[in-house]
């Protein structure tokens, strides 16, 4: 599972599209739905912050867990900006560790697909289960097999911003049920005509529904219903990103 380097420096100019403001306000409704309206709420795989900082601010106590510490880095600066009182750690998710259980779990932005071991995955969703709370509510999304075969499989994605650009080049290894992310940046040198180039490699691995019903169902979580993200629609053949819920359902033992 690789971490976001220097794509971290840029990552929020180029995700400006996401509407994380409207994502929150979809998990919110969902949460406010399980009688979670506020206390300790985990954001798993919560890059630079954004996220993190919108649902800070509609009452919950948040903690951000992320393994690039070079994310992290620019959510305490949002942070220290906000005045908000967010515990971020540094901590790989398939092995994460709180200090007592939360109310509920959030990973948005595709973070599971980065899980590209099944065995893997079903830990992650395990640890998730071993800290909410009993009966607490888990969400997350993740990217389709239909996305990465029909959309971005042998796709080159380019764009030109004024102090950087990048170059996205997307595999698809339909056997493998694997994309690959050839990422190529060009990032202008403060105070500098200059622009540097870095390279890095992204991997995710597709997954059914089924397939990550499954997963949750293993992990001791209950199966609760899945959305074609961000609606409240049923997923289709042709759904790019599902968000499913889960529920805590009794403790186990991680593996």
């Amino acid at each position: 599972m690789e971490a976001y380097t220097s794509f971290a420096e840029v990552y929020d100019t180029f995700m400006d599209n996401v509407p994380y403001e409207e994502w929150a306000e979809y998990l919110a409704e969902l949460l406010r739905e399980y009688d979670i309206e506020d206390g300790l709420v985990l954001d798993l795989g919560c890059g630079t912050g954004s996220l993190t900082e919108i649902l800070a601010t509609k009452g919950y106590d948040m903690i951000g867990a992320d393994g690039s510490a070079e994310m992290l880095e620019i959510a305490m600066e949002k942070k220290a900006q906000s005045g908000h009182d967010i515990l971020y750690l540094l901590q790989d998710m398939r092995e994460f560790e709180l200090y007592g259980t939360v109310r509920a779990v959030v990973s948005v932005c595709d973070c599971v697909n980065y899980i590209t071991d099944e065995k893997e995955l079903e830990q992650v969703f395990r640890l998730v289960n071993n800290y909410l709370d009993p009966e607490g509510i888990f969400i997350f999304d993740f990217n389709t097999e239909y996305k990465y075969k029909e959309i971005l499989g042998e796709q080159t994605i380019a764009e030109d911003r004024e102090d950087c650009s990048f170059i996205w080049d997307n595999y698809y290894y339909e056997d493998e049920s694997m994309n690959e992310y050839e990422l190529t940046l060009f990032i202008k040198e403060q105070d500098s005509n200059l622009y540097r180039k870095y390279q890095e490699m992204h991997y995710q691995k597709a997954y059914t529904l089924d397939a990550m019903r499954e997963l949750v169902e293993w992990s001791g979580l209950e199966f609760v219903t899945a959305y074609d993200a961000y609606t409240r629609k049923a997923p289709t053949e042709t759904s790019e990103r599902i968000c499913v819920v889960a529920r805590e359902h009794g403790k186990g033992v991680p593996n």
